[in-house]
């Protein structure tokens, strides 16, 4: 079996300049935080990244932001990130508002390989403007298209060393579905445990979806 547990270095050596990234959490709730203080600490740069909200301040993606390090977010909510809604206001950050529900089938789309998702919801607004519009039955939908990833950075609650995870409550959030449509897909685990040790059962993000894991809070 190969061994999937590394260091936050090399797990960070994926993480580069440009990349695609999707993130877990709901407002910072199953946030990947020292996967994403890494990338504060490495610089990267001219991020685009991807998930439900840009954190609460102080706490996950709301640190890349506040040091500069995105050009680009797609997401369903930045009012409890008062940067990020200045930093689109001033043109200095791109901010591609979804509604949440679309948000997440465009994500699963990707995951699941299929060419997009149709939608009621933005017919007859803005929303609508360079988007194909399809009738089904007497009825218009928008065509969504699929959200791909470079890195997904997730968080489990327990995880074991094929990568199979736990998440507890409402840490499980966007984090399943991301780790579907990303080329490379590293969790960041709470608690690690052997193979076997954690029932089939509990197993939310099943391990074949799992390139990598990092524990939390440290560097080994």
């Amino acid at each position: 079996m190969k061994n999937k547990v590394i260091s936050l270095d090399k797990a960070l050596e994926f993480i580069n300049d440009d990349a695609v990234v999707m993130y877990g959490g709901f407002l910072s709730c199953g946030a990947a935080e020292t996967i994403i203080d890494g990338m504060v600490a490495k610089g990267v740069k001219n991020l685009t990244i991807i998930g439900n909200d840009t954190g609460l301040v102080g706490t996950g993606v709301s640190k890349l932001i506040a040091t500069r390090q995105v050009k680009r977010v797609i997401t369903s909510h930045i009012g409890t990130n008062p940067e990020t809604g200045r930093l689109m206001s001033t043109g200095e950050m791109q901010v591609d508002l979804v509604p949440q529900g679309t948000l997440i089938e465009r994500i699963r789309s990707a995951g699941h390989g299929l060419g997009g998702v149709l939608t009621p919801t933005g017919i007859g607004t803005d929303v609508a403007l360079d988007k194909q519009i399809i009738n089904v039955d007497g009825k218009d939908y928008l065509l969504e298209k699929p959200l791909f990833g470079d890195v997904a950075i997730l968080h489990g609650s327990i995880v074991d060393k094929a990568g199979n995870i736990f998440h507890r409550g409402t840490t499980r959030n966007f984090n399943s579905i991301i780790a579907t449509a990303c080329k490379i897909v590293i969790v960041e685990a709470e608690k690690l445990v052997e193979v076997g040790e954690l029932e089939p059962e509990y197993v939310m993000t099943p391990g074949i979806f799992v390139d990598y894991i990092v524990v939390a809070g440290g560097n080994d």
